[in-house]
């Protein structure tokens, strides 16, 4: 109890310090740095990517730098391999030490994500990844309150984050390419473009699908 205890005051101290001092930090700067480390460089942009994942910071800026600086396919793999784990610390947080403090924080949302959850399971965690219901960051908790598996959970999450993640690096690269002149600018962005576009359209054909799909068993009726 006690080391959940202070498990859980470390946590809330340094949420709290993030959001304080959130306009202090630049994520594109810290990236920058990372940028000129080489590998180890990649590897401390995505320890950062899910330390912003748990404490509440925005993750765009960060994938955006990620595609300037790693390129969009690089980049934006490594901005989802961030987001994924801390996504998942985030979960098994909730789960195992910060059960009541993530219910007062999503008691909005709390109940709607338990009945989608036993509902539809991992079908309901696509569902709200790929449509933005919910503040991402407090998404990630709140679904450790679920009954979800946490395999299940991990994989539905990096499947649906990864369209806008690649879509955003793929902006950042584009706009590194236009910065520098490059004649590919051009192309980069023709594909952040059409990413943008795909990751747009998404929310509004799984919306339209699972509004006709309660039509259609509405209209079957018992059996």
């Amino acid at each position: 109890m006690h080391k959940k205890l202070i498990g859980l005051s470390l946590l809330l101290a340094a949420i709290l310090s993030a959001l304080h001092y959130r306009a202090a930090i630049d994520p594109a700067q810290l990236a920058a740095w990372m940028g000129e480390q080489e590998q180890l460089g990649m590897l401390w942009f995505v320890g950062l990517y899910a330390l912003s994942t748990l404490l509440f910071l925005p993750g765009s800026l960060l994938t955006l730098a990620g595609g300037a600086l790693f390129g969009p396919w690089l980049g934006g793999g490594l901005s989802l391999l961030g987001a994924t784990l801390g996504a998942g610390c985030a979960f098994l947080i909730a789960r195992h030490l910060a059960a009541t403090w993530v219910q007062q924080r999503a008691a909005g949302i709390g109940q709607r994500l338990l009945d989608g959850v036993e509902t539809e399971g991992w079908r309901f965690v696509a569902f709200v990844r790929l449509v933005p219901l919910f503040p991402f960051n407090l998404l990630n908790y709140a679904l450790g309150l679920t009954r979800i598996r946490f395999d299940h959970y991990l994989l539905t999450s990096l499947l649906c984050m990864a369209p806008g993640g690649f879509a955003y690096a793929w902006l950042g690269h584009a706009g590194r390419e236009a910065a520098s002149g490059s004649t590919q600018a051009v192309q980069a962005g023709l594909w952040a473009v059409g990413l943008l576009a795909v990751v747009m359209i998404i929310p509004r054909w799984i919306k339209r699908a699972r509004a006709d799909n309660r039509w259609v068993k509405q209209s079957a009726g018992p059996d």
